[in-house]
């Protein structure tokens, strides 16, 4: 299978990373926020089955994550992430896909929507961010303790893995080298990617979505209490959620199987 990876000059004279594997309808992976993330490392037991269903699957990396650029200095707006990804996908020849986002990056798949709803397909959520007053997020223990140790001016690999293991339920799905990779790139963002975050609620527009929407949840999230799910089922015409008992935040890494299984069969049958 034919694998790129690029990166992609966008305004501002910052550079978006852009992975890129197989052939077919597009699906774009928008990974979440914290401390060494990015589009593999989010998606890596994802990657493979939906390319390999027929499918030509982008994993960006956000700006300020991954291999992407990371300013300082600045606000990191909603709009800086959502028009830094849309420049990048336009210049990949994108124009049409499904969107698939966990946390911040459903959020942005959500003002993607909204703003250029010609660009998409479907919506696959994934315990989606902006749908709440950012004090809830930050009341959240996930967020709270993410931040605290992030925002250290000595955050360690040990730092990193608590943080990490606060993602799932279950801690021993966090490999070692998941650890040692997204605390690689840790290690070179800026705190303002954190610590200036700003993100707006989009709960008041959902009823705008009229595209099919999938949504999963995990009952056990620490991150963005799973209550956010009723906003779609009661506000959007084509949506339906998967809520996981004993399972955190990362949905597509506990439940990996589970989660490929839904989507492909969400992109066959449901229009």
């Amino acid at each position: 299978m034919s694998e790129s990876t690029t990166l992609i000059s966008v305004a501002g004279g910052h550079q978006i990373n852009v992975f890129a594997t197989g052939t077919g309808p597009a699906l774009v992976l928008i990974h979440g926020s914290g401390p060494g993330a990015s589009g593999i490392s989010n998606f890596r037991q994802n990657i493979a089955p939906l390319r390999d269903a027929g499918y030509r699957v982008v994993a960006p990396d956000l700006i300020g994550y991954g291999a992407s650029s990371k300013p300082s200095g600045i606000d990191y707006t909603l709009d800086l992430f959502t028009d830094t990804l849309y420049e990048a996908l336009a210049a990949t020849g994108v124009t049409r896909a499904t969107l698939i986002g966990n946390s911040l990056g459903g959020g942005i798949a959500i003002q993607l929507a909204l703003n250029h709803p010609e660009l998409i397909d479907r919506l696959i959520l994934m315990s989606p961010g902006c749908v709440e007053e950012r004090e809830v997020y930050f009341a959240m223990p996930g967020i709270a303790r993410m931040m605290g140790d992030f925002t250290s001016p000595d955050f360690t690999e040990a730092d990193q893995r608590r943080m990490i293991s606060n993602l799932v339920y279950d801690p021993a799905t966090i490999s070692d080298e998941l650890v040692a990779e997204r605390y690689k790139v840790a290690r070179t963002q800026s705190k303002d990617v954190l610590a200036r975050m700003r993100t707006p609620n989009l709960a008041p527009r959902l009823g705008e979505l009229t595209m099919p929407i999938l949504g999963f949840w995990g009952e056990e999230d620490l991150f963005l209490p799973v209550s956010g799910a009723h906003r779609f089922l009661k506000q959007c015409p084509n949506c339906r959620f998967i809520v996981h008992s004993r399972v955190g935040h990362w949905v597509m890494v506990e439940r990996a199987a589970e989660f490929n299984r839904a989507v492909l069969d969400f992109l066959a049958n449901v229009n």
